[in-house]
């Protein structure tokens, strides 16, 4: 798929203006560095970005999720109360998640357990 990273720097450019904000409030209103907004907005870097970034942006500039994204890879961008649909389920992810929270407790607690076995055994050599 093609990615049209000019006609994105021209949809945040027209937006920008709409709002009348200048690149720093974007970047500090979407918590995106304004290295990336400067790059993004003028296109003088074109590099894969984060689907995170595209999205902070878009959020910020008043647009669905993946407004942003859509104009990128040449789609009509979805209504701004669409649903966002990110290709990902979300609970498996959550699961996941929840997993390997549960074997990093079960890590924490072998190696509380064992700190106080070291700990006792320095205190009765004193």
């Amino acid at each position: 798929m093609s990615e049209d990273w000019a006609a994105v720097a021209k949809a945040i450019s027209m937006r920008v203006n709409e709002l009348g904000w200048r690149q720093r409030e974007l970047a500090e209103r979407s918590h995106v560095s304004q290295a990336i907004v400067r790059e993004l907005q003028h296109h003088t870097v074109e590099r894969r970005r984060s689907a995170r970034t595209l999205e902070a942006l878009s959020t910020t500039l008043g647009w669905h999720p993946q407004h942003l994204l859509a104009v990128l890879q040449n789609r009509t961008p979805p209504h701004p109360d669409e649903p966002a649909d990110d290709g990902h389920d979300l609970w498996p992810r959550l699961d996941a998640l929840e997993q390997r929270l549960a074997e990093l407790t079960e890590r924490l607690e072998d190696v509380q357990s064992n700190l106080a076995i070291v700990v006792e055994h320095v205190r009765s050599k004193r």
